[in-house]
């Protein structure tokens, strides 16, 4: 079980975040970004999942700008209330509290981000705006095709479900053509297939996934 810390950002903002640190020492530092349901019980499950696995994990709360606190389930009021306080947000304010998060884990190791649904667009960008970090994993990002003349910094693997009604198959496309450098799988899933507390969740395409990105980690965050 992890705990909840404080972050401060660049233009002076506290914000909250779950932070679960491993056993023994630290295989690198992962900013593991929410959807859009807040640092929920998904999310917290993932960092400390993460954390059993040898990382430290820091989950921040990218909506205490909008309203603190969200901890929200996957019901359709829920996902409208997601979309609102996403918006309410500006996109260089989120990633300024990102980068805040990561610069909270300096002495993990190296560092990378994770990120689902918003986070996975939030991971794309990270990669091609923030520094500091040595990869960046994108699951399921539905803004990464709108900005992928961006070029990351860092190397970036990305995840999409094939049924993703968020996310057609030509966005993807999009994102490939644009972005060759960047490693890109799909799932015969649909939106959230990660998340195992959605009705969307495919187990065969997480573990697959999830086996990805670990490789992925193991490769690009090695002392």
């Amino acid at each position: 079980m992890g705990s909840v810390t404080e972050l401060k950002a660049a233009d002076g903002f506290k914000l909250a975040a779950y932070r679960a640190a491993p056993a023994g020492a630290s295989k690198g530092g992962l900013v593991v970004i929410q959807e859009i349901f807040g640092v929920n019980h998904h999310i917290r499950s993932v960092a400390d999942r993460f954390a059993a696995l040898g990382y430290t994990a820091l989950a921040p709360a990218l909506f205490d700008r909008a309203e603190r606190g969200i901890d929200i389930g996957y019901d359709e009021a829920s996902v409208q209330r997601g979309i609102k306080l996403r918006a309410a947000i500006k996109l260089e304010d989120t990633l300024l509290d990102v980068a805040a998060a990561v610069g909270a884990l300096k002495g993990a190791g190296k560092i990378a981000v994770v990120g689902y649904c918003w986070g996975g667009s939030l991971a794309f960008l990270s990669a091609t705006r923030l520094p500091g970090l040595a990869c960046t994993v994108g699951y399921y990002g539905g803004m990464i095709a709108a900005h992928a003349q961006e070029k990351p910094k860092v190397p970036v693997l990305l995840h999409f479900g094939e049924h993703d009604h968020g996310i057609p198959m030509t966005d993807v496309e999009k994102v490939r053509a644009a972005r060759p450098e960047v490693q890109i799988f799909t799932y015969n899933a649909g939106h959230g297939f990660s998340c195992d507390e959605r009705a969307s969740f495919d187990k065969a395409s997480h573990e697959q996934a999830l086996a990805r990105t670990l490789d992925f980690f193991g490769k690009h965050l090695k002392p």
